[in-house]
């Protein structure tokens, strides 16, 4: 299978099943000299592991993280970094009438009509599961991105019909939201929204967006890797993700230039800085030097446990249900998985910004 590697410099392969013996990802590129242990890594997975709550899958699992190369006394020694989380709680009878079944909304029928052979069990490569190599490798690129400062903070914006309100905005009770909200009422609002899917045996969409502050000027590489084209691809290849926006998104659409157009003025410092934000940090594909603003919509859960139709690999429909533990809404577990690709995105550019001028190369060997 070819595209389970992301990445130029700081490149990322994921590899695994939802039901296989493991989920694990390989680091390549990442610098020596940055301090890294299990526990670095454990606290982002503890963010996007299942059972948190009502509100998420009941799959339990612990996705604990062992490294298996790439640091020596607690840094990095510049070598692929292997990391590998054990599968515990699969429960692949709960797939077996699905076997020979099409699900709506899955991808199924694609991974049939590529291979001729898919692993039904919860999707296989394309669960939600897979999302655990990468957030392991994002906790990597974060603690790379830390060292010059830079910090990317993801939150849910929207569940189905209820948004957050912005003024209300508290990006500290994110984290205390059982759906990463940092709207209480809003948190509220969407709670109920999400009990009446549950009851009608339902899912829901949403939203996450990402703010990253400290990002500096000129990361992207013009024209075809362009920052926020790497972005876009970044997030776009999480499952259930359907758009990306950055900046004002697809609201430019109604603006005026005069309305769009973001001024720079110079600081203090002598650093020019902009006066609004309308392109979300990104000009041209390369970074300006203002806070990154990402919103990656999510598709709703399809695996529900209402009958649905089926086509069959018999040529006829049936009318089954889909068994198993699955999350109702998937933005409040996609939070971490959101601000890993974009850690991951940024460190690959960060490095690959380093070769852009002469004088940079000089700083280093001259």
């Amino acid at each position: 299978m070819a595209g389970s590697t992301f990445g130029t410099i700081f490149k990322i392969s994921t590899w695994g099943e939802s039901h296989g013996k493991g989920i694990g990802v390989v680091i390549d590129g990442c610098p020596a000299g940055i301090p890294l242990c299990e526990e670095d890594i454990q606290i982002q997975l503890d963010r996007r592991r299942p059972g948190q709550n009502k509100y998420t899958t009941a799959r339990s699992e612990s996705d604990q993280v062992e490294i298996l190369s790439g640091t020596f006394e607690g840094v990095t020694t510049g070598t692929p970094i292997s990391l590998l989380v054990r599968n515990q709680d699969q429960r692949s009878r709960d797939y077996g009438t699905i076997s020979e079944l099409y699900r709506p909304g899955h991808a199924d029928y694609g991974f049939d009509a590529k291979y001729g052979i898919r692993d039904y069990r919860g999707g296989g490569r394309s669960s939600g599961r897979e999302t655990i190599g990468r957030v392991a490798a994002g906790a990597v690129a974060q603690k790379l991105l830390a060292e010059i400062g830079v910090s990317a903070k993801a939150y849910v914006s929207a569940i189905g019909p209820v948004s957050i309100d912005r003024e209300r905005m508290d990006l500290d009770y994110a984290e205390e939201s059982p759906v990463r909200m940092p709207d209480p009422d809003a948190t509220k609002e969407a709670l109920s929204w999400l009990d009446q899917c549950i009851a009608s045996q339902d899912s829901s969409g949403g939203a996450v967006e990402c703010v990253v502050n400290r990002v500096p000027a000129g990361l992207g590489e013009p024209c075809f890797e362009k920052l926020d084209a790497n972005l876009a691809k970044a997030l776009m290849s999480i499952g259930a993700v359907k758009a990306v926006e950055i900046g004002d998104g697809t609201a430019v659409q109604k603006a005026k230039g005069s309305e769009n157009n973001d001024t720079f003025l110079y600081g203090e410092d002598g650093v020019p800085y902009k006066a609004s934000n309308h392109s979300g940090g990104i000009l041209g594909g390369i970074s300006d030097g203002s806070p990154l603003f990402i919103r990656a919509s999510f598709k709703p859960t399809p695996s529900i446990a209402q009958p649905q139709s089926m086509l069959g690999k018999d040529g006829k429909c049936h009318v089954e249900s889909i068994h198993g533990r699955h999350d109702p809404i998937v933005v409040a577990r996609a939070v971490p998985v959101v601000e890993a690709m974009t850690a991951v995105t940024l460190a690959d550019h960060l490095l690959l910004a380093m070769t852009s001028q002469i004088g940079y190369v000089k700083k280093i060997f001259g």
